[in-house]
């Protein structure tokens, strides 16, 4: 592979990382709200015994489940280009 291709690369990966870097710093902020108005709903559940709290509750919790997926896909998404940026960088260093 040539020096120029693999430069292009990785500044692609460089820029995708930055994209990705951000996106989970704010999956993560949007995790905590989610996550402790979950535990708010679950509380009203367990006092008020009501059909409808219990509602919100699952809801709540599927919705931080979900978010809590999609946070561990862009972690797993950082790693994979992580590594392949490293890989570029052998390759480079080689040439």
């Amino acid at each position: 592979m040539s020096r120029d291709r693999i430069e292009r690369r990785l500044r692609g990966i460089g820029r995708q990382l930055s994209t990705l870097r951000t996106d989970l710093l704010v999956c993560e902020e949007q995790l905590l709200q989610v996550t402790d108005e979950a535990d708010e709903s679950r509380l009203r559940a367990l006092v008020s015994e009501t059909p409808i709290a219990e509602r919100e509750y699952r809801e709540a919790s599927r919705h931080a489940e979900r978010l809590r997926r999609h946070r561990d896909e862009i972690a797993e998404r950082i790693v994979r280009l992580e590594a392949d940026q490293d890989a570029l960088l052998d390759r480079f260093s080689a040439l």
